[in-house]
């Protein structure tokens, strides 16, 4: 477990702490011949190198080098043929996040796999799930005889509150696990305080 924490730590400090935006905008207008895609592709094999600090694992390093190279390259054609930029973002980091726990465990990757199913918390996975998208949707269904007296006539970011509202309740979630009740008074009591401006304009008040 100890090297899947230390590859995927060199993987964060590489790709956000020490990846400068003009590398990444060098990369998106350039593509294969940025040069900074190969520097990039070669800081990930250093640092990994410097934290698992054994040079018997550079076989691995260098297959996580390479296949990061091979999944940066195809998001950066792949970018163009989607409309949310997030999208293939969160592919490439999941990819990145497969080829780590692979080569991490794969001396017992199937073993390792399975145990990971049987041993997981099914009560909270299935928490975590019930308060993201399906209470964004039974929300909207109860809410949905007052939103229609809503006349929008100001512009807003689409699907905000449906998104808000789940990192809202994700964080309720976690202060219940924890046991931390007055840590959702003050997420109750910060957000009353945000909308106290809009409840002050009779127009606004059916919105807040």
């Amino acid at each position: 477990m100890i090297l899947f924490v230390k590859l995927f730590l060199a993987h964060l400090i590489a790709d956000f702490l020490l990846q400068p935006s003009r590398w990444v905008i060098h990369k998106e207008v350039n593509k294969a011949t940025s040069k900074y895609l190969y520097y990039h592709v070669l800081l990930h094999f250093l640092i990994s190198m410097l934290l698992i600090w054994e040079l018997s694992a550079w076989k691995m390093i260098l297959i996580i080098a390479i296949t990061h190279y091979i999944i940066d390259l195809a998001k950066l054609y792949a970018n163009p043929l989607f409309k949310l930029k997030s999208v293939p973002f969160f592919i490439d980091q999941l990819l990145h996040i497969l080829v780590l726990y692979c080569c991490a465990f794969y001396g017992d990757l199937t073993q390792h796999t399975i145990a990971i199913f049987q041993n997981m918390d099914w009560p909270f996975v299935t928490a975590i799930v019930l308060v993201t998208f399906p209470a964004a949707i039974i929300m909207g269904k109860l809410l949905e005889s007052m939103s229609n007296q809503i006349e929008f006539d100001h512009k807003s970011l689409p699907n905000a509150g449906k998104y808000i509202g789940i990192i809202e309740r994700l964080f309720v979630l976690v202060f219940i696990i924890l046991g931390r009740w007055e840590a959702i008074g003050l997420l109750i009591t910060a957000k009353s305080v945000f909308r106290f401006n809009d409840l002050k304009e009779s127009n606004s008040r059916k919105l807040t």
